[in-house]
């Protein structure tokens, strides 16, 4: 029996679209009526403090090997082509949707309106379309919420006229033989017909940054918006910082500052006067969560969030954050609004300083210094953060990751234009640029230990507040950065990493390697940096 909603579905344009589907729709859904549904399925459960969580099945995470671009008149000389942007045939776009439309015929859906953008100038007007009601509700959570006013002017018409569409079928599986892919699962893009198809997985952040990529491609080139994959929170005198960084590193941590105004967590464009959040919600690693490290997300796990496969203490409800058993990509989704000061609408001021953020695991980079404007565009376009290998008993050896721009598999551009725009606008508007080493300090993983999140905290509110223009500062002698010899609350002798290895010589080799590290990565960029970005490079 299809569920009576208060809205009128757009039936019209749904048959357009491709649609069959008669009644069998549910639109625009509260998220206490798609929990529910998800729980008289038998998709879900609700914790102790009244979330659901699910399991997304085989996939726990994105699959950038099986996200391709449609390659067409649009796109063939604007997209980089690499092992990120994979061109596929137009053909296969359609047959792909052909087959999506026709596993859904005679099916429920789920439909939901919604934008990106919380700039008006800039919004994206989204239809996306699910066979699942907590895929959905991770829509409701993570873009922006029309008011029913905005969805219909008239009660009778369909007003809100979407310019881009997801269709998202975790439950159909592509022929890889015919239809063009890798695998069965798959995400494809085509800039020309506006359009997201996501088939064969469950895991709903490809939906996320699918939108995310469009933007990448949409405002640098249209808007002259730079768009970025960075946190970004607001004082209360108006002053702006943003947060770059790759998974893990901390943006989500360090920007949900209880003493500044956050502006979003992932995903924000930065016009000429102004930074906009280009999501209306929060998705936020839960591994090793605990309310005394991170008390805002721990307390947005409430009735409405969605919290993605975690498992539960034994015998209880109560979610097991520090579990790795289904994977240690564990999440939970939530409105901005769950967050207690965050900034309504999410539009904050030109930013005053900018965080490059990376987790060091082999404890070389400095817990804090201050960068050139030639050393921000190398660290940039260089997207520098570290991994521990593996899991498994023994492996110690941690893992280089380079993503230009903080974010490659989301940029359909050169990595090149982004960097390019970064440095205009941080030279425009004279912005300070910090790294921050959120990683290891007196040795690399399995000999030093993680830096203190209360040291971090410390460093970036003592930057904010400028409490780092008076004091002395040293040169990296490999790296370049300055490291300041004090900060409030934070322990001198930790400001300078080899002064915190016991082995001030396997220091020096380490960092060497690690410099080797970044010049090799960089070769592929060399030949589009200027001479200012070419001579920030580590010196070995």
């Amino acid at each position: 029996m299809p569920v009576q909603t208060t809205l009128n579905a757009p039936f019209n344009a749904l048959k357009k679209l491709g649609f069959s589907l008669s009644n069998h729709i549910n639109y625009q859904l509260s998220s206490h009526q798609l929990t529910e549904q998800s729980i008289q399925r038998g998709d879900g459960i609700l914790n102790n403090t009244g979330a659901l969580v699910i399991n997304t099945g085989k996939f726990t995470g994105r699959s950038p090997k099986d996200k391709f671009t449609v390659k067409d008149a649009l796109t063939e000389t604007t997209v980089n082509w690499n092992d990120f942007n994979i061109p596929l045939e137009e053909k296969y776009f359609f047959q792909l949707k052909e087959k999506m439309l026709a596993h859904l015929n005679d099916k429920e859906v789920w439909v939901r309106d919604c934008y990106a953008c919380a700039e008006e100038a800039y919004r994206l007007k989204i239809r996306v379309i699910n066979e699942n009601p907590w895929s959905n509700l991770f829509c409701y959570n993570m873009f922006i919420r029309p008011e029913e006013k905005d969805l219909f002017a008239d009660p009778s018409g369909e007003n809100f006229e979407p310019s881009w569409h997801i269709i998202q079928v975790p439950s159909f599986k592509a022929n890889p033989a015919v239809d063009g892919t890798r695998a069965e699962n798959f995400s494809v893009i085509s800039f020309t017909h506006k359009t997201i198809l996501i088939g064969g997985t469950g895991y709903t952040g490809e939906m996320k940054k699918g939108i995310f990529t469009i933007l990448n491609f949409v405002l640098p080139i249209r808007a002259d918006v730079l768009s970025m994959h960075c946190s970004a929170n607001m004082g209360d005198d108006g002053d702006t910082a943003i947060f770059f960084g790759l998974s893990g590193t901390g943006k989500t941590t360090l920007s949900a500052d209880p003493t500044r105004k956050l502006i979003g967590d992932d995903e924000h464009g930065w016009t000429k006067d102004s930074v906009f959040n280009f999501e209306g919600g929060c998705y936020a690693k839960c591994i090793d969560l605990s309310v005394e490290k991170e008390p805002e997300i721990y307390n947005a796990i409430k009735n409405g969030a969605l919290v993605e496969n975690v498992t539960f203490i034994e015998g209880t409800n109560k979610i097991d954050f520090n579990s790795k058993k289904i994977t240690e990509n564990t999440r939970v989704s939530y409105p901005l609004s769950y967050i207690s000061n965050a900034l309504e609408p999410s539009i904050g001021n030109i930013p005053k300083n900018i965080f490059f953020l990376t987790c060091d695991a082999y404890g070389v980079l400095p817990p804090i210094s201050k960068l050139t404007s030639g050393q921000a565009m190398y660290q940039f376009i260089s997207g520098y953060t570290a991994k521990v290998a593996g899991t498994e008993t023994g492996i110690t050896e941690p893992k280089s990751t380079f993503s230009a721009c903080f974010g490659a598999p989301f940029l359909p551009l050169h990595p090149a234009q982004y960097a390019e725009m970064l440095g205009k606008k941080m030279q425009d508007h004279k912005v300070n640029v910090w790294m921050i080493n959120t990683g290891w300090s007196g040795g690399g993983y399995g000999v030093g230990r993680r830096m203190k999140l209360s040291y971090t905290r410390a460093m970036i509110t003592a930057a904010l507040e400028g409490k780092l223009d008076q004091v002395l500062y040293e040169a990296h002698p490999i790296f370049g950065m300055m490291m300041p010899d004090e900060c409030p609350n934070v322990p001198s002798e930790i400001l300078n990493p080899r002064n915190t290895w016991a082995d001030k010589v396997a220091y020096d080799a380490m960092a060497k390697n690690l410099a080797e590290q970044f010049i090799k990565n960089f070769e592929k960029y060399a030949s589009g940096a200027n001479e200012k970005i070419l001579a920030s490079a580590p010196k070995v």
